[in-house]
């Protein structure tokens, strides 16, 4: 036992013996230091190379559509003429009013190398003198060839010396919610100014008592983009800038702009017959936010629901009904009214459209041939007139004339209603938008007359 103890203990020191041998005489001294880290600044230069189309983040390529833009919208300058108020002196002494000159400017699109230009009819209304300010700085007078006060819409011509860039007009029933968008013009007199966005809505009314339905982006359109050019990434033009949405008149997030469409046929009817001609389908649609269309459901209803139709209308002789609900019309899908009324903006009295619609629970589709405008409110004094029908002519006795069918609760103490309007301030009128225009004229602060042929075939006139 003691034996094996001695030899334990002589064999673990012989290894201690050892191992400090080793360590003290052989093992080399490897030692290792860790290097200091690089201080890393504060702010980086990214080295990503960059291209029109984003360096792969974004493949979505504005510059072709920009370049091809911003030379064919022009700055649109109005010059009007107001008069200042008159004093005792003038009225007494016969002085001249004050003329002050007062300066207006917007956009307009160059739609034709021959120089026709379509912009806002608010851009250019009581214009004294009209110039237009090239991309290339070159500025040329401008003269009206119409306007649509409805649309907002009107059309200019310059005369020029050789071709000019124009776009083309695309098809703006094709465009997309959340399709890339830009919007061109002179926003704060800033000259061919391009900003982006998206379409965010499509047939958007602006208000319950205005049905024109609008193209809605949230590219940044100010004051002086009215009448610019929204165009999709091709260049192609789908609308013209036309209003803001802002508490304070500037951008806040959305725009609104006519869609080409609706432009395009507005600038070809100027063209054509001097005048806009609205083919009209000839019903009324519910008021969706009152109490009994809320009681009745027609609020939740997908489509338009008709609430009246109008006699000898197209509507009426295809065999709508009131009670129908509206669902397509051609292949348009039709959800609201908006949608409904700017489809059928682009067409013309003697088109024909299919209109599909549901009726108690089934399905019906008829051929409507859109017609002429029956009937319309007048200007200044609120009359419903409508033209006269043959049977009309025959009991007064008449040629021509529009009949009131409608009349302001402010004339209720005259029995106006059915009486046939047969002159404006002497001048005959003929038809609803000869009346239009007539009534359209008129100052408050002159004494204007109409002339009337009542129930028993006598004349009476009225002085307003």
């Amino acid at each position: 036992m003691k034996r094996i103890a001695t030899l334990f203990l002589v064999s673990l020191f012989t290894g201690a013996i050892t191992l400090g041998t080793y360590k003290l005489f052989f093992e080399k001294e490897n030692h290792s230091w860790a290097q200091a880290q690089a201080e890393v600044p504060f702010l980086t230069t990214s080295s990503t190379p960059v291209s029109a189309r984003g360096a792969g983040i974004n493949e979505v390529d504005f510059t072709q559509a920009a370049e091809k833009t911003v030379n064919a919208v022009v700055h649109v300058k109005n010059l009007t003429i107001s008069k200042g108020p008159s004093s005792l002196a003038d009225f007494f002494y016969g002085f001249e009013r004050q003329q002050t000159p007062q300066v207006g400017a917007g956009s307009g699109v160059i739609i034709s190398p021959d120089g026709y230009i379509v912009t806002n009819n608010h851009v250019i209304a009581n214009s004294s003198q009209l110039q237009v300010k090239l991309n290339n700085n070159k500025i040329y007078d401008a003269k009206i060839i119409g306007a649509d006060p409805d649309t907002d819409i009107a059309l200019l011509k310059v005369e020029t010396d050789g071709p000019l860039p124009y776009l083309a007009f695309g098809d703006s029933d094709n465009a997309k919610i959340g399709e890339w968008v830009l919007a061109v013009g002179n926003p704060f007199n800033l000259t061919s100014t391009v900003t982006a966005g998206i379409v965010s809505a499509k047939a958007r009314a602006l208000s319950p008592t205005n049905s024109q339905s609008f193209i809605q982006t949230d590219a940044a359109v100010n004051p002086g983009n009215s009448g610019g050019a929204l165009v999709n990434t091709n260049g192609d033009l789908i609308g013209i800038n036309t209003a803001i949405t802002s508490q304070t008149g500037s951008y806040v997030g959305y725009a609104f702009a006519v869609p080409s469409n609706i432009a395009k046929k507005v600038v070809e009817d100027i063209m054509e017959f001097g005048n806009v001609q609205k083919g009209l389908l000839g019903v009324s649609a519910a008021n969706v936010n009152s109490p009994q269309a809320i009681e009745q459901g027609i609020d939740q209803l997908n489509g338009v629901y008709v609430a009246n139709v109008e006699e000898g209308s197209g509507a009426h002789e295809a065999g709508l009904e009131p009670g129908d609900v509206i669902k397509k019309v051609d292949d348009m899908t039709i959800h609201r009214f908006a949608e409904l009324t700017g489809y059928l903006s682009s067409k013309r009295p003697g088109d024909v459209v299919t209109v599909t619609v549901q009726r108690k629970g089934e399905e019906l589709s008829k051929r409507v041939t859109l017609k002429k405008q029956q009937s319309l409110i007048l200007p200044v004094t609120g009359f419903t007139v409508k033209n006269i029908s043959k049977e009309d002519k025959k009991k007064f006795g008449i040629s021509q004339g529009v009949k009131i069918i409608g009349v302001p609760e402010r004339f209720g103490g005259n029995d106006l209603q059915g009486k046939v309007i047969i002159e404006v301030n002497g001048k005959p009128i003929g038809d609803i938008d000869q009346a239009k225009e007539a009534f359209g004229k008129m100052n408050r602060f002159e004494r204007s007359t109409f002339t009337m042929i009542n129930q028993k075939g006598e004349k009476e006139r009225m002085i307003l």
